[in-house]
């Protein structure tokens, strides 16, 4: 697309995104306080932290309207990321309890 055919984000568009950004948010410290999800809590921590992160940087960072190529290469790297901590933590044994 082109620059003149991108629907640019209203006022009141950044306000329905921090609406949902606090309520994600309240979310994560809710569930932190739940004493019956404790084995749940870092899973659950992750999802809603990605949901975060991927509104942040679609819409406040403009990545939702740039190239299909673009955004490719950046949710490659949302995705690699865990993965690769999650290597490391393998690697140092944090996963399999040495």
């Amino acid at each position: 697309m082109t620059n003149d055919t991108q629907k640019h984000l209203t006022p009141r568009d950044y306000w329905m995104i921090a609406g949902v950004l606090f309520v994600i948010t309240a979310v994560e410290v809710v569930v932190t306080y739940i004493d019956a999800l404790d084995s749940l809590v870092p899973p659950i921590l992750i999802v809603l932290s990605a949901a975060k992160f991927v509104l942040v940087v679609g819409w406040f960072m403009h990545l939702k309207f740039d190239l299909k190529r673009y955004r490719g290469l950046f949710y490659i790297g949302l995705v690699a990321a865990p993965i690769l901590f999650g290597a490391v933590l393998f690697t140092f044994g944090v996963l399999i309890g040495n």
